[in-house]
Parts: structure tokens; sequence; C-alpha cells
């Protein structure tokens, strides 16, 4: 494993991160052995900075139970995040706060996130519930070592936040495509040229640039001389850029964390040739060919108050683009339809609230009308009736 220092105070953090919001379930409930197991091995390999959030189901108890399995606290870092849009009262900083040292097992946080800050203005309405002597408590006391913020905004809404406070580091989605999207590459050499450690999430986009590149992009990958997988080629991407901290992963698979930490044992910054650069610009080209709708399958529109699912319907959406139209179909029907409580983009009422959170500030509304046309069609209909009268839904 390599580690980059952290530029406010000398510690050293691995390139690699475990992103906690992706733990495989049963039954609805985290697979605690199995979460052991991934996050072990990661530990074992370098790994030291550990990501969860409040809003994350049972993320931030699964990451305690293993700390406290292992007894290896000392060990690795842990960041979580305040749902601080569900903040209303002063008092809800400690709530919240205290809940998440109950759930994680612990007496302190090394690297705490105002979740999804996006704006000046959503920090300002913070600091006029008593914020920021909220912070100087915290950090004065040692339960919290480092405050910093999640962002998903435009490049000068993120300058803005940069400026506003005397962050101690920060976190934005930075992978090939998003590129010039969001905090973008400007907003990543800003927050370094102030001196703070930057953290990746989202560097393969949900995973879009794993599983459902088209296969022109494919094409691309193969064609050159060194044989990497696009997870691969998608990481080294992001560690090429010297201003990267951390690149979080939402790792559910032992083989995954292997080949992560196989990744960044090797990738270093400025590393790539101007063929291997040019590379990602052909994939990228060939990926918008395609791609209808650029939802990263966050989540954070969920749960639609009409049980729409929101990334299901997009993912099966793009896939009948860029991969093959009945295999998405197939996919849609099952995952939205064929079961009791459907969840398809035909339920969708156009209320809005999903946009208000998206941080890819999709036109979810349209999109979903987009998603009900493609796939809902009459064939669709006779398919969901007779599914219902055998299944007595």
């Amino acid at each position: 494993m390599q580690y980059r220092k952290n530029p406010k105070n000398g510690t050293e953090l691995s390139v690699l991160g475990y992103g906690c919001m992706r733990f495989s379930k049963s039954g609805g409930q985290i697979d605690q052995a199995k979460a052991n197991k991934e996050l072990k091995k990661a530990l074992d390999l370098g790994v030291n900075y550990f990501d969860t959030a409040y809003v994350y189901g049972g993320s931030e108890v699964a990451l305690g139970n293993f700390i406290k399995e292992y007894d290896c606290r000392d060990q690795l870092y842990i960041a979580t995040k305040l749902p601080q849009y569900r903040v209303t009262r002063s008092e809800e900083f400690d709530r919240y706060f205290d809940e998440e040292l109950t759930r994680l097992q612990t007496d302190h946080v090394d690297y705490y996130l105002l979740h999804m800050l996006n704006d000046v203005n959503s920090f300002n309405r913070l600091c006029s519930l008593g914020l920021l002597d909220w912070i100087k408590e915290k950090k004065g006391s040692g339960a919290i070592r480092n405050i910093g913020f999640s962002f998903h905004g435009g490049t000068s809404a993120f300058r803005e936040l940069i400026d506003a406070y005397d962050w101690d580091f920060c976190q934005i989605q930075f992978n090939y495509m998003d590129e010039h999207a969001q905090a973008g590459i400007d907003g990543l050499k800003y927050a370094n040229e102030k001196g703070l450690p930057v953290i990746i999430m989202e560097p393969l986009r949900g995973g879009r640039l794993v599983n459902a590149l088209p296969p022109k992009a494919l094409e691309e990958f193969e064609k050159m001389p060194q044989k990497r997988t696009p997870a691969d080629w998608g990481l080294r991407w992001i560690w090429n850029h010297p201003e990267v901290s951390v690149v979080l992963s939402g790792m559910n698979d032992v083989a995954q964390v292997e080949e992560n930490c196989r990744i960044a044992s090797e990738s270093t910054a400025d590393s790539l040739s101007a063929d291997e650069l040019a590379l990602y610009q052909r994939v990228l080209a060939a990926i918008n060919e395609k791609v209808k709708v650029g939802c990263t399958g966050c989540a954070y529109c969920q749960p639609c108050p009409k049980g729409v699912d929101i990334p299901n319907c997009f993912a099966t959406y793009n896939a009948s683009y860029t991969d093959n139209y009945f295999n998405a179909f197939r996919e849609y029907f099952m995952g939205t339809t064929l079961r009791k409580v459907r969840s398809n983009a035909g339920l969708c009422v156009k209320c809005g609230k999903c946009e208000t959170v998206c941080p890819q500030h999709i036109e979810i509304r349209q999109e979903l009308s987009n998603v009900k046309k493609r796939f809902e069609h009459p064939i669709y209909k006779i398919g969901a009736a007779v599914s219902k009268s055998i299944l007595k839904y």
C-alpha cells in the first residue's frame, strides 16, 4: 500500500480508502461476517481510512462491530458524516454525533464531514444554529480530530465553501467521466492549493466504469499493450493526480479488496504516459455516445414517496442503450415489477422531492418519464398483469 501525507498535520493516509456504503446484505441486514472478512483483508493490506455515514443504513454499526471484534481502533482512521440537511436545532448536532459514536463504539471520529454540503447558504444556516462553536468544542475535546465536508455541486460553489471556513479536508466526486463536472479538476487543484487533503468518492461512478461500459469503450482498453481491467484503468487515472489524498472504493468482495489494493500499490502520481492519457479520451467519447442519464447510483434520492427505485430505473435504462435492450428490459421487469411492492418508473407522480437532493442535479422526473416510455409499453403491461395474477400480489 502507498500513502500520501495529510498536508495539514503530516499523518499518512492510505491512497485507497474503504467506502462502507455498499456492504452486502442478507435478509435486509448487513452480512457482518462477510463484511468483517473484507474489512480485515483491507486492513491487513494497509488500508487505514474507512468511510461511512449516518444515513448508510447499518454501515456505522457494522464498522463499529468490526473494530471491536479485531480491537483495531488505533490502526485506522474513521470518517463519518453528519446528516446536516436534517439538522433544524442546535441540540441535534450532539444528538446525531453521540448516536454515531455509539454505533461506531468509539470516543472520537478522526475525519468528520458535513454530509452533502453543497453551497455557502447551507453552511451559513448551520452556523446560525451554532455549528462553529460546536466544532470548536468537539475539536478541543478531541472528539473530532478533523472537520470537513462532502460536496456535490459546481466549481464556483465549491470554491466559496472552501473559502468560507478553515477546513481540515474535503471530499468530492472525481473520475475520468467527471473531470470537468461538479467540483472537477479545477476544484481539486483549488483545494490542494489551500493545503487540504482531498478525498475522492465515486471513482468508478458507482461501478458504471466497470460493469456498464459500452463495447466500443472496452475495445479501446483491449487495444492497449498494458493489460488492465477497466477498474484498474479508472483508479490509476485518479491516482495520477498528485492533489488526490485518498480514493474511496465501495468494496464488497475480498477479490475486489485484493485487486484494488494491488492497483493502489502500483499507482503513483504523474506516472501515466501520453498514450495512456489519450486512451481515456477515446473511452470517454465511446461512453458519451450512448449514456442517457448520468446517475451514479448513490441513492440519495431514495426513498421515493411512491416507491420508485430511481437508481435501478436509470441503471437499466442506460444499459438498454449501452449494452442490450432485451437484457435491460428483463432486468427492469424483474427488478421493479416482478415483486410484491412494485418500484417501476410509471409510479412517479412528479412531486420533485428526489430532485432537491440529487447530487448530480438530474432532471429525474423527466428522465423517469423517458424510462417509462422506453420500457412500459404494451408488452410490459401484459407481462405485469399476468405476473400479478400468477403471483397473487
